[in-house]
């Protein structure tokens, strides 16, 4: 890790050039890896192969929306030194319980979610055990790191993975020999014959939902606060999302130049394997290792991240129950009872719901709960980012405020389709 040079107050003083701010990025990977997981994955693959590369704008234009989510969070929190949290708290307490409530059940639904769907690409890969059983074991392996690893520990872990599945994701489509042309077409925006609801979810699903929100704590583990390390807070979280746009282009450059015309479909996670025993009778075994390998850190990287960032949150959330959200010397950390509980909470009850079969109607039901969030989070980053509790300087522009009301519109019309498939 690149030492960060401190001031006469041993306050930490962020790096000037552009090579230093380059030696600090981290919490930007660990955002990039928690946030695409499987999901993002199918979403693009099934465009890809039913409309070609015709929808590449909409995953640029995703990727940009949740920049604008993550940057608005640690702008809050530098310009503030207040997490997120507190912010939320400062609206009301409906915003709070608003929370505490969504995270419990969203937290019970992902843990099975995030444990099966790594299970079904290491399953795939080492047929030696059932799938519950691989899916316990990586719901044990992400407790365990977590509960005895730091934080420099965790970031290197992430990292690795962010290298791994730049390496297999991106390599997949390497070997397919894309035409340039057609990739750059597809960032004219169209719909080509497409669904509005799949070019919104492709809006909506790049890159993470509520563990974006984990964001801010991931910079203070750094030790990044304050004012001055807003500059080097964009520049991270930037490198996050322009990593996420090259990784889910990559499967749509998959879906489009391998399955696209074919009639061939991809549904679920069970797709994803499908997919690489077709890579296998195309271009070998060699090809079809390269793919689940991907897969596998895809999900597995997601299960990390939320398993380390999201007891943050709950850790906070129980801070502000308690009516201590006004004590800004108080920072929540990985000792905290409330945050060692909820990451237990994640990795064991849901070990129940793994009997019943179904990993991918699990992933589905995550993904619905997963849509409540995203227009809570984008009015809250308005009021707070438009409100005199920030300096002027750090407030929102007209850029930010319009991008942030295309999010509502978008993920209030994606929040409402996916409660109406529920009912």
């Amino acid at each position: 890790m690149s030492t960060v040079p401190r001031t006469e107050n041993s306050v930490p003083a962020p790096p000037k050039t552009f090579t230093g701010k380059a030696k600090l990025v981290g919490p930007g990977f660990v955002t990039a890896a928690t946030g695409v997981g499987t999901g993002d994955l199918i979403a693009a693959l099934v465009a890809g192969a039913a409309f070609g590369m015709t929808l590449g704008w909409a995953i640029l234009l995703g990727s940009l929306f949740k920049f604008y989510f993550t940057e608005g969070m640690g702008r809050w929190q530098l310009a503030t030194g207040q997490s997120i949290l507190e912010g939320w708290h400062s609206l009301g307490k409906w915003a709070t319980g608003y929370f505490g409530v969504y995270s419990i059940i969203w937290g019970f639904s992902y843990g099975a979610a995030a444990m099966s769907t790594s299970a079904i690409m290491m399953v795939t890969m080492f047929p030696i055990m059932p799938l519950w059983a691989w899916a316990v074991i990586h719901g044990l392996a992400g407790l365990a790191l977590v509960m005895l690893g730091h934080y420099q520990l965790f970031e290197k872990v992430m990292t690795l993975m962010v290298g791994l599945m730049f390496i297999t994701v991106v390599g997949s489509a390497v070997i397919l020999l894309p035409n340039i042309g057609n990739i750059v077409s597809g960032f004219v925006p169209r719909t080509g014959g497409s669904s509005l609801l799949l070019v919104l979810g492709l809006l909506g699903g790049v890159g993470g939902t509520i563990t974006m929100a984990s964001y801010g704590y991931w910079i203070r583990e750094k030790n990044w606060e304050g004012k001055s390390w807003i500059p080097m807070m964009r520049m991270d979280s930037a490198t996050g999302y322009i990593i996420t746009a090259i990784f889910t282009l990559s499967l749509l450059v998959v879906g489009a130049e391998f399955l696209f015309g074919t009639g061939i479909e991809i549904n679920g996670e069970e797709g994803l394997v499908s997919l690489s025993n077709l890579y296998s009778d195309e271009f070998g075994s060699f090809a079809r290792w390269l793919f689940l390998i991907g897969a596998w850190s895809a999900a597995f990287s997601s299960l990390l991240g939320v398993w380390n960032g999201v007891p943050y949150l709950f850790a906070d959330f129980v801070r502000m129950v308690r009516k201590r959200g006004t004590d800004s010397d108080r920072k929540v950390s990985k000792k905290d009872f409330a945050y060692r509980a909820y990451l237990l909470w994640l990795t064991f009850p849901p070990m129940l719901l793994l009997f019943f079969g179904q990993p991918v109607l699990l992933v589905i039901l995550y993904g619905a709960l997963g849509a409540l969030f995203m227009p809570f989070l984008a009015i809250s980053l308005m009021l707070l980012l438009n409100s005199k509790r920030v300096d002027r300087e750090f407030r929102n522009g007209w850029v930010t405020n319009t991008v942030l009301t295309a999010c509502v519109v978008v993920f209030v019309y994606l929040g409402a389709v996916e409660l109406m498939k529920l009912l």
